[in-house]
């Protein structure tokens, strides 16, 4: 056994969250958000197959009761097609470093999301975690940013703020429907079924808002296919793979924390590829969302 193996498949997660946000990011800025967010879930979905397939002999998750496939559709349906939907947009609006910092909060809206639903407890360091993190992203939101290269000089995109903030209410309320449905379901066969759905999810948007044409025209542009495929390859295969490695060689709580570093971890990324200008209460806030974070895992 590798030592502090967990720890690091967690810190590798939280890179895998950072490159895949900078990719979706500049996909999005090229052909758009929403085909970005449909195109992207085709290659995850083939890979995951074929590691489950590899794994335990099943690439697609027949085994699944009536049950999971209700509550897990839901939860793809939430997660992938909605909430995600409002992220990418957030990304091109605000840019990937000010969204995956707002999506910070998911933390905390699970935990609210599980005490309203479920009838978790919540402690009083639970509650100081939460006021933390909500604290310092409230604070790097409310700052006036500085012109350059990664946009003009103002405040964010009001806009892009509540699509950001409704990606992380979406995703905290997925991931109470996960696990109403998952119970001892393997996790590698609930993703495959959230993709599913997800999928079907944006197939009926798109018939509905008659958005096929602008798919295929995205198709034809290569760079972004490219971004789009290692987007893919980072986030909803290895990401998820490597999240549930963490889990299972270490703690929960640790692994969480150090997953949830990527806004910190993006600071510097932001900087290279989109020439962002970062203040010193940017990088204090995001550390103040993490810590807060790491609070409410670690209670």
């Amino acid at each position: 056994m590798i030592p502090h193996a967990g720890e690091a498949a967690a810190l590798a997660t939280a890179f895998c969250w950072t490159f895949t946000s900078l990719a979706f990011e500049s996909a999005g800025r090229r052909v758009g958000s929403m085909a970005v967010n449909f195109l992207r879930l085709v290659p995850a979905f083939f890979l995951l197959a074929f590691f489950c397939w590899a794994w335990d002999g099943k690439p697609l998750p027949w085994d699944a009761g009536s049950r999971a496939w209700l509550w897990l559709s839901l939860s793809g349906v939430v997660g992938f097609s909605l909430a995600d939907l409002c992220l990418f947009r957030a990304f091109v609006l605000i840019g990937s470093r000010l969204s995956m910092l707002i999506m910070s909060l998911v933390p905390p809206f699970t935990a609210l999301a599980g005490w309203l639903v479920l009838g978790e407890t919540l402690s009083k360091t639970d509650f100081l975690g939460m006021t933390l993190t909500v604290a310092g992203v409230a604070w790097v939101v409310a700052e006036k940013r500085p012109a350059g290269k990664g946009g003009p000089e103002g405040r964010p995109s009001a806009a892009g703020v509540f699509l950001a903030l409704a990606a992380a209410l979406g995703q905290a309320v997925q991931l109470v429907i996960s696990k109403l449905g998952m119970g001892g379901y393997s996790p590698f066969g609930a993703t495959q079924i959230r993709l599913i759905s997800g999928m079907a999810g944006f197939a009926v948007l798109f018939f509905a808002l008659s958005w096929w044409p602008k798919v295929f025209l995205a198709l034809r542009d290569r760079p972004a296919m490219a971004r789009v495929g290692l987007g893919a390859f980072f986030g909803p295969f290895l990401g998820v793979s490597l999240s549930l490695v963490s889990i299972q060689l270490t703690t929960t709580g640790v692994a969480s924390t150090i997953m949830a570093l990527s806004p910190v971890l993006i600071i510097p990324f932001s900087a290279l590829f989109f020439g962002e200008r970062i203040t010193p209460r940017a990088v204090l806030g995001a550390l103040a969302a993490v810590a807060g974070t790491a609070l409410l895992f670690l209670a």
